[in-house]
């Protein structure tokens, strides 16, 4: 979900992990020279999440990387499918409210552009039925940066043993 640390939490931990970094939004921006605000004013949402697709499955292709993925690429049926057959994917779930305090000011967020509250828990609402079809669900609320880095940390070990 927009706002959940995804990029944060997936920085450190490939940094912890000593593996690579992708940062889906980050690689569509780059590739397609705008930001993804702008990529949804200019083209439209249904380009965006073409080109996400499209990204999300070459990066998916690669070993030894830490993803974050868009905040609606997982709704994605393609995008999961990629996922259940290469990785694993952690769902990073915070509390509405405090998702909306993170987010309520951003301009990157082009889903969110002037929503209110209501607005967020609707996509929120949408979305969490899908999310809850990752393989790991990380409740972030009460948790600090370095308690949730752990928590990843701790399932991809324990994948890593019963590999």
């Amino acid at each position: 979900m927009m706002g959940s640390g995804k990029t944060t939490i997936g920085k450190s931990l490939s940094q912890r992990l000593d593996m690579g970094f992708a940062d889906i939004d980050s690689i569509i921006e780059k590739k397609v020279g705008l930001s993804i605000s702008e990529i949804f004013e200019n083209k439209g949402e249904k380009a965006f999440r073409e080109e996400e697709e499209k990204e999300s499955k070459k990066i998916l292709k690669k070993t030894n990387l830490v993803i974050a993925l868009g905040g609606g690429a997982f709704i994605n049926e393609n995008i999961r499918n990629e996922i259940k057959k290469s990785s694993f994917s952690v769902w990073l779930d915070l509390d509405v409210k405090m998702l909306y305090k993170r987010v309520k000011e951003s301009k990157k967020r082009p889903l969110l552009k002037n929503s209110s509250e209501e607005e967020l828990i609707k996509i929120y609402n949408l979305r969490k039925k899908i999310y809850s079809l990752a393989d790991f669900k990380v409740q972030c609320g009460s948790k600090n940066k370095e308690q949730i880095i752990n928590e990843v940390l701790q399932i991809y070990e324990d994948r890593q043993n019963h590999s």
